[in-house]
């Protein structure tokens, strides 16, 4: 399994399309084994998907995320954790134990009337962008 993390001074950082780094960490059997920071040369957005693929990572933990990276990590076989916060060691930790706090729908800029048939990827109420 390989994790990735929107990473900044040692947290998660809390804007997907615009994280400079990512810490990529290597786990087999439920334990990190390495890990280590690599930067995103300057691509940001829709590119940063593929940047994932190219390191392999198959999960990923970030912050706010919109609808359009949220499909590309899908297509590339990337599970997300998004609206997650704090440390990033302690994030893929917490993942590891099954205890990972996470909000599936970090991209809906409301959250009241969701009714069985919400999906928080349609463009009609994902807000696109985050505060930093």
């Amino acid at each position: 399994m390989k994790i990735a993390v929107t990473y900044e001074n040692g947290n998660i950082f809390q804007h997907f399309g615009r994280t400079e780094q990512f810490k990529v960490y290597d786990v087999e059997d439920g334990k990190v084994v390495d890990s280590r920071v690599v930067g995103t040369d300057g691509r940001g957005h829709g590119a940063l998907a593929g940047v994932l693929a190219e390191l392999k990572a198959d999960t990923l933990i970030c912050g706010g995320i919109g609808a359009g990276a949220q499909a590309a990590l899908a297509e590339a076989g990337i599970r997300l954790y998004g609206g997650a916060s704090g440390n990033a060691d302690e994030a893929v930790e917490a993942l590891l134990a099954g205890k990972l706090g996470y909000d599936p729908e970090a991209c809906c800029d409301h959250h009241e009337n969701h009714g069985e048939d919400h999906h928080c990827g349609e463009e009609s109420h994902c807000c696109g962008h985050h505060e930093e």
